[in-house]
């Protein structure tokens, strides 16, 4: 699963590129706007799953650098975090 999540990662910052490049030098008409479009969207998305996931970083030991590569790669970031450890009560 971790190749998986790697290669998402390596997948999006390839997107960001392009999308870093079409800005510099707009593609072709149609294309440079669609391009635009979807880098604005995944924008959008990350940082509405920074927003969401927000509360889950606070006990990490960078959450600024957890933050910016959520606003880089999104949920394949969030996906190799450690799952947070669980706390039974006692009921009797």
């Amino acid at each position: 699963m971790r190749v998986l999540w790697g290669l998402g990662k390596f997948f999006t910052g390839l997107f960001w590129l392009v999308v870093l490049i079409n800005l510099a030098m707009p593609l072709i008409n149609p294309l440079h706007v669609l391009v635009n479009l979807a880098g604005s969207l995944l924008l959008l998305t990350h940082l509405l799953e920074l927003l969401l996931f927000n509360g889950s970083l606070k006990g990490r030991a960078h959450p600024w650098r957890d933050r910016l590569q959520i606003l880089l790669v999104g949920i394949f970031h969030l996906q190799t975090l450690p799952a947070p450890a669980v706390v039974e009560a006692d009921h009797a």
